[in-house]
């Protein structure tokens, strides 16, 4: 995930501050190198970096702070604040015209994700009641136009192409007809990429601006290419013009140093970031939510809405109810699981918990992902009576689910036996059912 590192080694320096009782300028200083070397080898712009820690060890070597009674936290809160102002401030929403048809032209170098990224974002905005159009303009890459197509019948957006023999201004032209007449009320372009930042590029992103009145010109910038992208950013600000950006892959192996850099140095927002391959991997970009994650301060606001977005209430209340009783069965648990993976997979949900930012390296070990996955098989390999009745599996019916999972007995066995102990532990808590053990300080399941 991106931030681990940074997260972790700003966490270290932090428990250092928080270990003293009253700090000198010198302890602030000293921690302010290790967050500077943090910073820099999570590939944040360099003169990013020194205007940061400037700004930081100004507000932090303060009368007020140094003879505070947390003097070690409000240095943290200093630079959580920086850092929130650092991306943005304010979470930055797409211009959207109140009337007619508002147009987004995609930008942005091969292998970014930019077409991906085009249909994430028709389908976002259709969830929230608008008619996107996806419009085909690349029509130099093989594929392109198909790959756009599949997307877009997946998010259940039509999809506007003239084929690779018509010019991509022209292209855009027709879409606009076609969008006033079909009553769509957003167009988005996704325009050709190139292996490297060229002038035939940029100039045809500059006649489509010409011929149509975009509202918003997006760079999608891959977030694993970290100062590339911030040059990139720049390059195509300079030769074209943008309004903002999209992060992809902030999902992988990424240090992080594009959204740290990307709004100081062009001075334009990052309006969403890429989360993952689905099409529904796309979250909204909140620069105080971002810095929480970077700080180990987790992100509870955006696992609220991921699970009040994924998980079905009538459902919840269900399981709820099943689980009061403790009669839930192996249909039950293949939901959660499902509910789990709408959400991003655990790694994804515990990774926004408080506390958890620098110790994913730790919980990736003890996640088995396999384990899981042969649970899942195990379990699509009983009847649907057994899934429903635990009780019904006896030894030929165990031996008839290992041959169908492709699975040895000996986890077959193990996973009933770890579901019927799940089940006889909840109905020795009352606390996690919501009874009198709650109002004692209990734990109330959360679904």
């Amino acid at each position: 995930m991106a931030f681990e590192s940074l997260s972790e080694k700003l966490q270290n320096v932090f428990k250092n501050l928080r270990s003293k009782g009253r700090l000198t300028e010198a302890d602030v200083k000293t921690a302010l190198k290790e967050v500077k070397l943090a910073l820099l080898e999570a590939d944040v712009n360099f003169k990013v970096v020194r205007q940061f820690v400037k700004s930081v060890q100004e507000k932090a070597i303060g009368q007020d702070v140094m003879s505070g009674l947390n003097p070690g936290q409000m240095v943290i809160k200093i630079v959580n604040d920086q850092l929130v102002d650092l991306m943005g401030s304010e979470t930055a929403e797409l211009p959207m015209n109140s009337g007619g048809i508002t147009v987004f032209m995609m930008a942005g170098l091969q292998g970014a994700g930019k077409t991906t990224t085009a249909a994430k974002l028709a389908g976002k905005l259709k969830s929230k009641g608008r008619k996107p159009l996806l419009v085909a303009c690349d029509v130099y890459r093989p594929a392109a136009i198909t790959q756009l197509q599949v997307n877009g019948e997946k998010q259940g957006v039509e999809v506007f192409t003239m084929g690779q023999k018509q010019s991509p201004v022209d292209i855009a032209k027709g879409a606009m007809e076609h969008a006033r007449s079909n009553g769509q009320n957003v167009v988005i372009l996704d325009t050709a990429g190139r292996l490297h930042i060229d002038e035939g590029m940029m100039q045809e992103l500059a006649e489509i601006k010409e011929q149509i009145e975009v509202n918003a010109t997006i760079l999608v910038v891959d977030a694993m290419t970290g100062q590339d992208a911030v040059n990139v950013s720049e390059t195509f600000q300079e030769k074209v013009g943008i309004d903002g950006v999209i992060l992809t892959k902030l999902d992988g192996d990424a240090r992080g140093g594009a959204a740290l850099s990307i709004r100081s140095v062009i001075g334009k927002p990052i309006f969403y970031v890429g989360m993952g391959e689905k099409l529904s991997d796309l979250e909204q970009f909140y620069p105080d939510r971002m810095a929480s994650r970077i700080l180990g301060m987790g992100d509870v606001m955006s696992l609220i809405e991921k699970a009040e977005a994924q998980i079905d209430e009538e459902k919840a209340r269900e399981m709820e109810k099943k689980f009061k009783k403790a009669e839930f069965g192996f249909d039950d648990y293949l939901e959660s699981m499902e509910q789990m993976k709408n959400m991003g997979g655990l790694q994804s949900v515990l990774s926004m918990l408080p506390g958890m930012g620098g110790k994913m390296k730790e919980l990736e070990s003890m996640i088995d992902e396999a384990d899981m996955m042969h649970k899942e098989a195990i379990i699509l390999s009983m009847t649907p009576k057994e899934r429903a009745n635990p009780s019904l599996l006896n030894v030929s019916r165990k031996n008839r689910i290992a041959k169908g999972c492709g699975l040895d007995i000996s986890e077959v066995n193990r996973m009933v036996k770890q579901f019927e102990q799940a089940r006889k532990m909840i109905k020795k808590m009352p606390g996690l059912m919501g009874g009198k053990g709650a109002k004692r300080g209990g734990f109330k399941l959360p679904f």
